[in-house]
């Protein structure tokens, strides 16, 4: 095989394993954006829970308590969220660079000076 087969040989890869991660990437951003809407779905539902309760108390000492709770369920939740948004990141990355993996590998056993 000649280097000028083996170029256009990894030129069609390069195009064919940029569509490739870029469709990756298309669906990772999906799959954030996705995510990202059911937090906040919830994150709002949790809220307007935590206002309704807070508008039925009474006492000073239920208050603090019940702010305090919802103090800590919402910063495990942003924690959890923050992983689970980490962890997607992680796969487009790994994802988008797969199909490129071996693109090069062929070129070692190619003559550069061969002529046909």
């Amino acid at each position: 095989m000649t280097i000028i087969d083996e170029t256009g040989r990894v030129g069609k890869e390069a195009v064919d394993g940029t569509l490739k991660s870029v469709s990756a990437v298309t669906k990772g951003f999906q799959q954030l954006a996705a995510e990202t809407t059911d937090f906040t779905k919830r994150s709002y539902e949790q809220s307007a829970q935590h206002f309704e309760k807070l508008s039925q108390t009474r006492t000073l000492d239920k208050v603090i308590e019940l702010q305090s709770d919802f103090a800590k369920s919402a910063y495990e939740n942003w924690v959890s969220q923050a992983t689970k948004v980490g962890e997607i990141y992680s796969e487009i990355a790994k994802e988008s660079v797969r199909p490129f993996e071996g693109l090069f590998a062929g070129f070692k056993n190619v003559d550069p000076f061969k002529a046909s």
